[in-house]
């Protein structure tokens, strides 16, 4: 009975977390495919195109796609464009394609961020203007509710989400409840809304109306974002579940909605000013602009919290500097919140809550970024489907190709409201991808000029005399090369003339996988001479922790206490220079970065009273 209770409490908590974003989208999605920037008549006939189009869209964009295609390639568990960026780079290691995969991968999550930023202010300002349809007055009060209400879910997040997080699942559940009750009662006035279901109401529409519904397509991608979701978050409550809640509730609720809404349209086209909050009786709208406020702030939630994720594995990937993760929770290692991320998210979407003011306006902004990303996840996943599963080619192309085909119709549609407003997520994406591109190039570089400087180990071991005393105790220097001396001892050595009784070479590495387990977290070396190399593995989506892997060399016959070890560290201090490698002003933005990313000491959590830093000069 507790194994069932258990069974029961991680689909609710699945539903409350991974369903969110897709979940808001009936505020929105249909409003804007016939209001939006480009208007369609309410007309029976465009109404059941655009149904149809909704319904086939949601199947083969987020039910083929991602619930029964791209979750399978998982990597280790994990899904999200990084996790499958870091599967598809491994496959591919040593052949031409590489290169430009790990490109696109990076421009996947640059694109995140854009659609990050405009998911919270999207989907509040849309339950809060279901107060216009208590009376026009309250428009005035829209965005400054709004304001409030995203202020208050940026400020709690240092203190974790744990204690929301549990009513995440119940709210979104009745959520899911109210939308398919409210789409089952309006679909009883007009039975024959069903009919749209039939593919050749969608056909017919693009074929009568070429322009129209290519215009159509740019609103009707709302319905589908989020979609990208359940294959990110499947780390966190693995593909069983995932799948049971979208077939056994959320698909069923989504569609029984859409339909609804499109049955009131054709009995009452004036309803398109706001069709969601016009499907109940009139006492019903306040209480379900308090629901809808509730299940977007739990949308903001989730995408709030995959942002943090995202960036963790950046850093851990080499892609972004190293900034501060605090650990919310002593028991989930998910749980993580990473103040930089934060606020810059709050600034952005309050600057797009501000400067877009309603939920219209906002559309236009939206579906670029989405779009974007799961076009690149086609892309990454035919390579998984061609060289890990090993499909035929022929059926690699027919799947891959028709995925594509449907991805670049949105993107194409999407691609052409840039001057409404998708010239946000571009710039967005364009900004994060210049920074992460500069760090990965800038780390680089900074590794070519280490290597040239290296001395090799056994110069320095050939050196160690009658005049190098010894002193006591453990000296750990922490260098990013697997092989050659670390600055930080070079420097010591010269100025100190001493080197200590055991001295460890530590290298922290991050693995292409999401986690290594303890037991293979650390591998020790003896070199000799009281020297040794310490490999320490972590998997991207791990935070490193030097102190608790040295306490694993136990097995290697090697303990450590921290009261008689010391931590050498290198603090580099780079110079922009004109030596081929990256544009000035490129040079300059990864001095700055350099400059503010979080301490060795605070990101390894080495104790800081064990810590000498020595000062190494490098020309990039």
């Amino acid at each position: 009975m507790s194994q069932q209770k258990t069974h029961v409490g991680l689909l609710i908590s699945t539903i409350g977390v991974v369903f969110g974003d897709i979940g808001t989208s009936p505020l929105y999605a249909l409003k804007e495919t016939f209001a939006g920037h480009h208007p369609i008549a309410v007309t029976p006939e465009n109404i059941f195109g655009v149904l149809s189009l909704v319904f086939w869209t949601v199947m083969l964009l987020v039910t083929v796609k991602y619930v029964i295609v791209i979750m399978r390639a998982d990597n280790h568990g994990e899904g999200g464009s990084l996790a499958l960026l870091a599967l598809v780079t491994e496959l591919t290691r040593g052949r031409r394609v590489h290169y430009p995969l790990m490109m696109l991968g990076v421009i996947a999550a640059a694109l995140f961020y854009g659609d990050s930023m405009i998911t919270p202010a999207i989907s509040v300002l849309s339950a809060v203007e279901g107060l216009e349809v208590v009376t026009p007055d309250l428009k005035l009060y829209v965005v400054p509710i709004t304001a409030v209400v995203l202020t208050g879910l940026f400020a709690i997040q240092s203190r974790g989400t744990g204690l929301v997080g549990r009513l995440f699942g119940p709210v979104m559940t009745l959520w899911f409840v109210a939308l398919a009750v409210l789409g089952v009662a309006n679909i009883v006035r007009s039975p024959d809304v069903l009919l749209a279901i039939n593919p050749v109401y969608a056909f017919e529409f693009v074929f009568r109306h070429p322009l129209m519904s290519f215009y159509a397509l740019g609103s009707v991608v709302l319905a589908v974002t989020g979609g990208e979701a359940l294959y990110t978050d499947m780390g966190h409550f693995g593909r069983f579940p995932i799948r049971l809640a979208w077939f056994g509730l959320v698909l069923p609720a989504l569609l029984l909605n859409y339909f609804g809404q499109g049955a009131l349209l054709i009995h009452d086209p004036s309803a398109i000013q706001n069709p969601f909050f016009r499907m109940g009786p009139e006492w019903m709208v306040v209480p379900m602009v308090a629901l809808a406020t509730a299940a977007a702030v739990i949308a903001s939630q989730a995408v709030i919290s995959g942002a943090y994720s995202v960036a963790r594995q950046a850093i851990q990937l080499g892609l972004l500097p190293r900034m501060t993760i605090v650990h919310t929770s002593g028991e989930e290692a998910g749980q993580i919140y990473v103040p930089f991320t934060n606020w810059t998210l709050y600034l952005a979407v309050m600057a797009l809550v501000i400067g877009f003011q309603s939920s219209s306006n906002l559309a236009a902004a939206y579906g670029i970024a989405v779009t974007g990303t799961m076009m690149i996840d086609t892309i990454l996943v035919s390579f998984v489907m061609a060289l890990l599963w090993r499909w035929n080619m022929a059926l690699v192309i027919a799947v891959i190709g028709t995925l594509l085909a449907v991805d670049f119709a949105f993107f194409a549609a999407n691609i052409i409201k840039v001057a409404q407003g998708g010239w946000f997520p571009l710039f967005i994406g364009f900004i994060s991808f210049t920074v992460l591109t500069t760090w990965r190039r800038g780390r680089a570089l900074v590794r070519k000029q280490l290597k040239k400087q290296a001395v090799p180990l056994d110069v320095v071991l050939r050196a160690l005399g009658p005049n190098v005393s010894r002193a006591r105790g453990t000296a750990v220097f922490l260098t990013a090369a697997t092989d050659g001396v670390p600055p930080a001892l070079l420097h010591n050595l010269k100025h100190n003339q001493t080197v200590h009784q055991r001295v460890v070479l530590a290298t922290v590495m991050t693995a292409e996988t999401p986690y290594v387990p303890d037991s293979e977290r650390v591998l020790m070396t003896d070199i000799g001479d009281g020297f040794h190399r310490l490999i320490i593995r972590y998997g991207f989506m791990q935070t490193p922790d030097v102190p608790a892997a040295l306490a694993l060399c136990k097995q290697f016959g090697h303990e450590f206490n921290m009261m008689s070890t010391s931590f050498f560290l290198s603090r580099e201090t780079f110079v922009p220079s004109l030596n081929p490698g990256m544009a000035l002003w490129r040079e300059r933005l990864f001095t700055f970065m350099t400059l503010n990313a979080t301490r060795a000491t605070t990101f390894f959590k080495i104790p800081t009273d064990r810590v000498v830093e020595l000062g190494t000069q490098l020309e990039i």
